[in-house]
């Protein structure tokens, strides 16, 4: 892929960015690394190797789920400031 600064222009351009002159150069040459590096992965030898899906053969170990007695009703509204039978009551946020 060959990198020039109107390419470079057009895809700061994509992804809402602003650069100098100078910055612009800096960017390229970082850009024109990546790529290479990229050129040199798609001559690696595959053939025969599995994708990798998981990074690491461990397995979680999850605890089951258990069912537990929450607070009652009462409980929880027993120290809100202020509360309308079963409900906590707050300043109003949303006007039309």
């Amino acid at each position: 892929m060959k990198l020039d600064n109107k390419k470079l222009q057009e895809l700061a351009h994509l992804a809402r960015l602003e650069f100098s002159d100078e910055e612009l150069s800096e960017i390229g040459n970082d850009l024109k690394k990546i790529i290479e590096f990229c050129d040199q992965l798609k001559s690696v030898d595959t053939e025969g190797i599995d994708p990798l899906i998981y990074l690491s053969d461990e397995i979680n170990v999850l605890r089951d789920d258990q069912i537990k007695q929450g607070l009652k009703k009462e409980d929880a509204l027993k120290n809100a400031p202020a509360s309308d039978s079963d409900y906590f009551k707050v300043p109003k946020v949303i006007t039309k």
